[in-house]
């Protein structure tokens, strides 16, 4: 009898110590993917304070241009708006994206403009800052992932139920439009 209950006591210890494990484990993973996307917003929020700069100095050359201008002002606005879900965050960014691509595309027809040192530095932090949210995106969603299998996986799936571990959205876009490069055609 004596055997019976310390081996019950071991059993009940074993599986305290497994529950607390998983619930650390599944804290650390949700702070990690709070910690990404704060970098993300971070590198994000440096783009957007960028953009304005970058749209004065085009706009010193191509003034006929205003549309695409208007367009690069209007995404940036949209994307700098505060209270977005990741996926809806994906989607202005990558508004923003296209837009730039299409200003971009505008400076390819002004050779003073493309020679002008303001405009190369901008578009060269803008380049730096275009690789750093990428790889924040990665470092997200690679957290993101994680967190996500050990909230639908048996036994940690478990506690994550117990304690309202929620799945987290990844930082994609859905668009197919957007995966592609933009076109202008004068």
């Amino acid at each position: 009898m004596k055997w019976f209950i310390i081996a019950i006591v071991a059993f009940v210890v074993i599986v305290a110590l497994w529950a607390v494990s998983a619930y650390n484990s599944l804290v650390r993973l949700r702070n990690l993917v709070q910690e990404a996307w704060r970098q993300i917003d971070v590198e994000l929020q440096r783009r957007h304070d960028l953009i304005p700069n970058l749209v004065e100095t085009v706009k010193g050359y191509a003034k006929h241009e205003a549309s695409t201008l208007e367009a690069v002002t209007q995404a940036r606005t949209i994307a700098a708006a505060p209270g977005s879900s990741p996926a809806e965050q994906a989607q202005q960014e990558n508004m923003l994206t296209q837009a730039l691509g299409r200003l971009f595309a505008v400076a390819e027809a002004y050779p003073d403009l493309k020679a002008n040192q303001n405009f190369i530095q901008l578009q060269q932090e803008l380049t730096n800052t275009e690789d750093r949210i990428a790889a924040g995106r990665r470092f997200y969603n690679a957290n993101v992932r994680e967190l996500n299998t050990r909230c639908e996986t048996f036994p940690s799936a478990i506690i994550a139920n117990m304690f309202g571990f929620k799945r987290a959205e990844y930082f994609e876009t859905e668009d197919a439009a957007a995966r592609q490069a933009p076109t202008v055609q004068f």
